[in-house]
């Protein structure tokens, strides 16, 4: 009962998206979006409000779970209520997906429709001659076909639109898992000398090999031979919603995280330490964390601002904050010495929520706020991280395993490794 009055309370203060949609049902997205942003800095007054309140008692010995309750629901509020500003902003700028531009117009169709009909009806002939034609896609049919471009272009499109890594970091399409990339560590000397004094050799530069880790990720997605063959239902559409869905759940985890083993290695996967740059002790490829200063929490805002300057200036340009929503709920809260909050919502169209200046993204992935944990990166992820794709999306059809459904066992090929280990900053939490 409590939680119910609570959430009551709160939708009596800042009306629900449901009301301002059933306002706009003429279907209007810009003044979807001007009702949505009212909204958020409706909310964001009534959260900061609350929180002033809630700081007020609890600086009088006086914690009070009824403010605390509804703190936590105007949190989910502006979660919501930016995640719909940020969707409805897409959706304005979003146009029909780009066509085919060069190339061989009438190959691609070709096989397009030979794709269909293996998908349909399990045809292989067509796709078997068209693949037999290509030397860089031609393999045994046991292995499986490789989707048409458009499909492939679909399939990442919404990866990045579900996920937030491929949105920020640096996305390369490679051949094979040879691709390496050469990094100048520096090293490079140089030294002041007269017009006429002799010019000693001096240090050369030194480059380092680097190289994304790859591995193999799969979906299984499955559907009923019946709908399959419904004419009003586009499989191809169907194939990329479900693959990139399984897709972008899994390669998120390891971009983030992951070990190395037979997947990418994510970036909090490797050595870091309190070294600074400044301090030139820090190995390469270890990536600097600054320390939260209290234990099993955030601490003080000025870690904040330390984990910000602790980026060179040349990184900072494109930098942004990502942590979970839990992490973004509690940062909320805080506030700098002179009151003002470190956290604001983007109040104007296109416009960002942003922490310390900076744009907060969410990524489930990282871990939440507890002892020893890293629950916050800083940095330009574009310049820090390289996700590689192995050129090609290859799909089995399986009629038989399951019946009556038809499965598509879809793989390709992706790494992911830190090239500029200088471009990501973590905030660790004390133990």
């Amino acid at each position: 009962m409590q939680r119910t009055s609570i959430a009551a309370t709160v939708a009596e203060t800042v009306p629900s998206l449901r009301n301002m949609r059933r306002r706009n049902d003429g279907g209007d997205s810009h003044t979807e979006l001007r009702a949505g942003i009212k909204q958020l800095g409706e909310a964001f007054a009534e959260f900061k409000k609350t929180n002033d309140e809630r700081l007020e008692k609890l600086g009088k010995g006086q914690a009070d779970p009824l403010l605390e309750g509804k703190l936590d629901e105007l949190n989910k509020k502006l979660s919501e209520l930016e995640s719909f500003k940020k969707t409805t902003e897409d959706n304005l700028k979003k146009k029909a997906r780009p066509g085919l531009t060069g190339g061989d117009e009438e190959a691609c169709e070709e096989h397009r429709k030979a794709f269909d009909g293996f998908l349909r009806k399990g045809r292989e002939e067509g796709l078997r001659d068209l693949e037999a034609k290509a030397l860089n896609l031609g393999t045994d049919a046991d292995g499986g076909y490789a989707v048409p471009d458009e499909l492939d272009r679909n399939i990442t499109q919404l990866e990045r639109d579900l996920g937030i890594m491929r949105s920020l970091c640096n996305v390369v399409p490679v051949g094979s898992e040879e691709y390496k990339k050469l990094v100048n560590m520096g090293g490079a000397a140089s030294g002041w000398v007269g017009e006429t004094d002799e010019r000693s050799e001096t240090a050369t530069p030194k480059l380092a090999q680097i190289a994304p880790t790859f591995g193999e990720i799969y979906a299984n997605p499955a559907i009923t031979q019946k709908a399959l063959d419904d004419m009003f239902f586009s499989a191809e559409t169907w194939l990329a919603e479900e693959v990139a869905w399984e897709f972008d759940q899994k390669e998120n985890g390891a971009f983030v995280s992951g070990d190395g083993a037979k997947k990418p290695k994510g970036f909090l996967a490797y050595a870091s330490t309190a070294v600074t740059d400044k301090a030139g002790t820090r190995p390469f490829g270890t990536l600097q964390f600054v320390t939260s200063g209290a234990a099993a929490a955030l601490g003080s805002p000025d870690r904040l601002i330390d984990l910000v300057h602790s980026l060179k200036r040349g990184y900072r340009k494109n930098a942004v904050f990502l942590g979970n929503g839990l992490t973004l709920a509690a940062l909320r809260k805080l506030k700098d010495s002179e009151g003002n909050y470190l956290w604001r919502p983007g109040l104007e169209a296109g416009e960002p929520g942003v922490l310390l200046g900076y744009r907060y993204e969410e990524e489930e992935s990282m871990p939440d706020i507890a002892a020893d944990s890293i629950p916050l990166a800083f940095g330009d992820f574009k310049r820090g991280y390289t996700i590689a794709d192995v050129k090609g999306i290859r799909v089995l059809r399986d009629p038989f395993t399951n019946k009556p459904y038809v499965h598509f066992y879809t793989t390709k090929r992706v790494g992911g490794g830190v090239m500029d280990s200088l471009a990501i900053k973590l905030l660790k939490i004390a133990a």
